[in-house]
């Protein structure tokens, strides 16, 4: 995010009605900005109610308003709060603008805004709309430019403080997320879309506990919200607590069945639970409602490789990368069901290319070097375990790693160095184990049969551990255990 606004205190109250009761008459303009941008009915209806409005609602505004989407609560509500007033009309274009936002016709739609915007530079309801265009177009450095815009020439209307802590959300930024969110309750105690978002900045700073207590805030005063039932889950999930997850993503979908990112996470989940009938239906199903949907295909084929069906996993991931050459998750995935098959070469293609698209990841390093050992091209393997190692120096698994390479090219000295930083860091019985088997290529058999004797007592299950220090016992001699 390229700049934060002031961090608020936790609200404490609401804002007086008698404030918003004496701010001026809602005009049709900012009526119709506002539904362009997508103003919920919640935040119509309050404005309207307090305000009242300054224009005369004819049949032919009424049928603008309804053409741009506007409830017939909405319509009671103006009716309810008309003025004697000579009052303003509905411009047409901004009217135009409004049903094309409507009908999801976000570039018509700005450009009308951004002509009116040339006259009246200073209309926050029609920065608030513009904002709108650019997050439906996914737009976020711009959406927050808007918003900002917005916030600054109409501080108090509440949900433009709600679009930013979502923009903050967007760029993993939840305390300027939270205070958005307090900021829009202070002014509107039950607004659901605010706790919703107070809970979204929770989660960016995984604060759980927080977060699912101000997702049920959001559901007390809005039970049918499919996308906040949809984000506790995600919440569920991150937190390890993969029932309850996978009850949120049912209740998301039951209100609505067409949210692919509720089945593609339910789809994900219930295959990482083994269930993976229902995990493929799940995401089978995802993929037809967002066939162009990059994740839900890399989460079908990881639900194929954990089933053990090795060949529709790799078919499902030729075709993610087939259609979004530049996807960003996967190649490592890809290159492990490629070893899965014995198919080195194809899996070291695929993790150099995991690597090009994130060259300081030390595991995807490391895991290019094992996969060269794999494929006898030590010499490679050691350049790239080198860099594991360099980028990672308190991976005890990199170490041993890079040690196994190193070993495996007789470079004897340099491998001990390494197993012994692996066991330092991690002494764990294969460690232990590759630090005895270096000693004994440099003919140090007495303090490899230590080692050896430790991962024994570490791991007494391991036949081989105990098999090995035998047949070094033997080779020393009898004296050796002395």
């Amino acid at each position: 995010m390229r700049k934060a606004l002031v961090v608020f205190g936790l609200f404490l109250s609401a804002v007086p009605l008698s404030v918003a009761e004496n701010r001026a008459p809602v005009n049709c303009t900012h009526l119709m900005a506002w539904m362009a941008g997508g103003a919920s009915d919640r935040i119509l209806l309050n404005s309207i109610k307090t305000r009242g409005i300054d224009f005369a609602l004819t049949p032919r505004t009424t049928n603008q308003l309804l053409a741009a989407g506007t409830t017939q609560e909405t319509i009671r509500a103006l009716r309810n709060s008309q003025r004697k007033t000579s009052g303003s009309s509905c411009p047409s274009t901004l009217v135009q603008a409004a049903i094309d936002s409507h009908n999801k016709q976000f570039d018509s739609a700005e450009q009308i805004v951004n002509s009116l915007l040339e006259t009246d530079s200073n209309n926050g309801a029609l920065h608030f709309a513009l904002g709108y265009f650019d997050q439906q177009q996914g737009d976020w450095d711009n959406a927050f430019d808007e918003y900002t815009a917005s916030e600054k020439a109409e501080p108090d209307f509440a949900e433009v403080h709600d679009r930013l802590a979502l923009v903050f959300y967007q760029g993993d930024d939840g305390d300027n997320a939270i205070s958005e969110a307090r900021t829009a309750l202070s002014m509107d105690f039950d607004d659901p879309v605010a706790y919703r978002m107070l809970a979204l900045g929770h989660y960016v700073n995984e604060q759980y506990d927080a977060a699912t207590n101000a997702f049920k805030e959001a559901l007390t005063r809005d039970p049918k919200n499919a996308d906040v039932y949809y984000e506790m889950g995600l919440v569920a999930r991150d937190e390890g607590l993969n029932d309850r997850a996978v009850e949120s993503f049912r209740a998301s979908l039951e209100l609505n069945p067409n949210r692919w990112e509720a089945r593609s996470s339910l789809g994900a989940l219930l295959g990482q639970e083994k269930h993976f009938t229902e995990a493929i239906a799940e995401l089978n199903q995802a993929k037809a409602l967002a066939p162009n949907e990059p994740s839900i295909r890399e989460n079908l084929a990881n639900v194929y490789f954990g089933k053990g069906d090795i060949d529709k996993a790799i078919a499902e991931y030729r075709e993610l990368f087939r259609l979004n050459p530049n996807w960003r998750h996967g190649h490592d995935s890809l290159a492990r069901a490629y070893m899965a098959k014995d198919e080195y070469s194809s899996a070291i293609d695929e993790m150099k290319l995991a690597i090009e698209q994130d060259p300081a990841n030390a595991g995807k390093h490391r895991a290019l070097g094992e996969l060269l050992l794999a494929a006898n091209q030590q010499a490679s393997a050691v350049r790239e375990l080198r860099i594991a190692v360099e980028l990672d120096p308190n991976s005890a698994a990199s170490h041993y790693s890079f040690g196994t390479g190193l070993l495996e090219s007789d470079q004897l000295p340099a491998a001990l160095a390494e197993f012994q930083e692996a066991v330092r860091l991690e002494p764990s019985a294969e460690h232990h184990y590759a630090l005895a088997a270096c000693l004994m290529n440099m003919g140090r058999d007495r303090e490899a049969l230590a080692e050896m004797q430790t991962a024994v007592r570490l791991d007494p299950a391991k036949q081989l551990y105990h098999a090995r220090a035998e047949e070094l016992i033997r080779l020393m001699g009898s004296g050796a255990t002395q």
